[in-house]
């Protein structure tokens, strides 16, 4: 299989912490870590840990002694990074990063892509709309329609907006939106996690599902026409649910995936049930995509006390899907 490619995201976080702490408890030949080499050098003495780097062309073992090594794609940071003190400097550093491992994966050079946590704020402050991987890796594939998942080993759940202010979500929610989160969902569930007919709970917007139209009337005039039109064709869906009775254990038994319409939704939920060990999956796209279920950390970064469970969980997660291509 083909190398993964590894990017650390904002440099002033925990993301080249991470890597470098796997590298001392792992052999990670299959990963290329594109960045700063000169950057993960000096967060590792900082982390007061050992760390052999070496160029991604090359096929060198570390030294004698020194299990921890990393091959790495140099990407040149713009300013020198800081552990905990963000840059908007080195925001078009972050997104190269980005740009070059997407390309790499769409020309065959790489088997999927990992990506660690971003500052979304200091790219925004840079000067860059920017409003998260999901949507910058989309328009890198083509303008492709993404579907964000959050995975654990007992629940997963997408979403139909993503990160998007929560007044507008409503006006986001169309039937073709709906129709087109569902139909990636269920193709890379069969695809991806070999589940031939997956079982699907859809959430309805509104509290209690709208109360019959009484309390808003997306359910009846977006949700519930794409749901019959979608079973009618032969997919299993339930819903639309309420939220605060969708994750109950008794529906989610039988379930393979939940569909929230809205980010804050949803994603409580899971990372309740699984924070530090989940999974950010990007489905709809060319390229396989995951990345950890939190942010830059940045007053851990240079630390130390950064845990790897996540990261561990999407590497073994993009392994897995990379042997699925998307459909």
């Amino acid at each position: 299989m083909k190398p993964l490619a590894y990017t650390p995201g904002e440099p002033a976080g925990i993301g080249p912490d991470l890597i470098i702490q796997l590298a001392q408890q792992k052999t990670l030949d299959d990963i290329v870590v594109i960045a700063d080499p000169e950057m993960l050098a000096e967060r590792a003495q900082q982390l007061k840990l050992p760390l052999h780097i070496h160029s991604g062309t090359e096929k060198t073992a570390s030294p004698t002694g020194n299990s921890a090594s990393l091959c790495v794609l140099p990407e040149r940071q713009t300013a020198i990074a800081v552990a905990g003190k963000l840059n908007p400097d080195n925001a078009n550093y972050v997104l190269n990063t980005l740009t070059r491992a997407a390309q790499g994966c769409l020309d065959g050079e790489f088997s999927s892509l990992v990506t660690g946590p971003v500052h979304k704020g200091i790219i925004n402050e840079a000067g860059i709309p920017f409003s998260g991987h999901t949507e910058y890796l989309a328009k890198l594939c083509g303008d492709v329609h993404p579907v964000m998942m959050l995975a654990t080993d007992s629940l997963r759940v997408a979403l139909v907006t993503t990160h998007l202010p929560l007044r507008d979500v409503p006006d986001a929610m169309t039937q073709d939106r709906v129709t087109q989160t569902l139909h990636i969902l269920h193709r890379d569930l069969q695809s991806r996690f070999h589940l031939s007919k997956p079982h699907i709970l859809v959430c309805g917007l509104n509290p209690h599902a709208g109360e019959d139209g009484h309390l808003g009337r997306e359910e009846i005039d977006i949700i519930q026409p794409v749901l019959k039109q979608l079973i009618k064709q032969g997919m299993n869906l339930t819903g639309p649910l309420p939220a605060d009775t969708a994750f109950t254990p008794r529906l989610l038994e039988n379930a393979d995936a939940v569909l929230a319409m809205y980010h804050d939704q949803g994603l409580p939920v899971l990372k309740h049930s699984g924070f530090g060990k989940a999974v950010n999956i990007t489905l709809g796209l060319p390229i396989t995509r995951t990345s950890v279920d939190h942010g830059t950390a940045l007053e851990l970064a240079g630390s130390g006390l950064a845990k790897m469970g996540s990261l561990e969980a999407a590497l073994t997660m993009a392994r897995m899907m990379a042997t699925a291509p998307a459909v």
